[in-house]
């Protein structure tokens, strides 16, 4: 018998219910398990559709995510990795947050199996649903040993969870690589490359992953940004009530207004951890701005540079 690929469900749009078949926005997301998807898919040999193994962790609209599913992913993920009978992970995600979740997990877990994250763009009911061949996509990337670590499938698009990002409100192809590029494409169930496979985002943290006991305990860092008109009062709001990061979202190359920048500074003098980015969904910032405050890792989304931030705030005793 051949090894296992193991099917996590989350919700999201792929096993989203609208009333009806032509309506692609006013469904209900995350109606549908994740047994009901795989269920009528192609059962080709080459895709060993009688070693898919469904397991449902949450049934959630992906806007909704939040701590409680990342560690339930983490524990659920690290589990099936473990067992020597399963070759790979496919997770099932809404697109709102996908890229959010799959650099957390490229952060956290051992990166010896493939982990895909899918998603789909139209409901299950929609009159021709992408969730399907998203879904097939990613299976048969799992069942690839040299698709190590966390990836991401769209549209038979391969993306690297460090660059990935939706970029539509709409279309099937909702996410980009932006100028990094993707990794490659599923094609028919082949791969192909379009450069060599993308290293795990762990080199980050050289601490071992321990998820907080609860909410709560997860650090607090949010994210802000610098615009024209800006203001200092929502910084200083939060860094009264107790925020411990603040990631800015910054115009060009880690350019600050000046009023933000003086509310960094402040919160940097009271114990705050501040992390700047830039807002421009291509590139990265390049050299270090004259502001000389500390920088996120280059190239990362705000989000991004806010997960990362969390992590490295974790105490190392939790």
């Amino acid at each position: 018998m051949g090894k296992k690929i193991v099917v996590l469900g989350t919700g999201g749009t792929m096993s989203g219910v609208a009333s009806t078949q032509g309506d692609n926005v006013g469904y209900q997301a995350g109606e549908r398990s994740i047994a009901s998807l795989l269920i009528g898919l192609a059962t080709d040999a080459a895709l060993n559709s009688e070693h898919w193994v469904a397991d449902q962790v949450a049934q959630i609209d992906s806007k909704d995510a939040d701590f409680d599913l990342w560690t339930a992913l983490y524990r659920t993920c690290l589990t099936h990795l473990g067992n020597d009978d399963v070759a790979g992970i496919v997770i099932t995600h809404g697109t709102d947050t996908l890229e959010e979740t799959a650099w957390l997990l490229d952060c956290v877990l051992p990166v010896g199996k493939p982990v895909v994250l899918t998603c789909a763009m139209r409901p299950a009911t929609a009159l021709a649903p992408d969730g399907p061949q998203n879904l097939l996509d990613a299976l048969a990337l799992a069942q690839r040993t040299s698709a190590f670590g966390v990836s991401v499938v769209c549209a038979g698009t391969v993306h690297a969870p460090k660059h990935v990002r939706k970029v539509h409100p709409y279309r099937t192809d909702a996410l980009s690589s932006g100028d990094a590029g993707p990794i490659g494409w599923i094609e028919e169930g082949a791969l192909r490359l379009a450069r060599s496979w993308s290293q795990p985002g762990q080199a980050q943290s050289s601490k071992t992953f321990r998820p907080p006991p609860n909410v709560q305990s997860w650090p607090w860092v949010e994210i802000v940004q610098s615009h024209a008109g800006a203001r200092s009062t929502a910084i200083d709001a939060i860094v009264a009530a107790g925020v411990q990061g603040i990631v800015v979202a910054a115009t060009g190359n880690g350019t600050l207004h000046h009023v933000v920048e003086s509310a960094l500074r402040r919160a940097l003098e009271r114990g705050v951890a501040v992390r700047v980015t830039s807002k421009c969904p291509l590139g990265a910032i390049v050299g270090q701005p004259v502001h000389g405050l500390p920088l996120g890792e280059a190239g990362l989304s705000p989000e991004k540079v806010r997960i990362s931030l969390m992590l490295e705030l974790i105490p190392e005793e939790t």
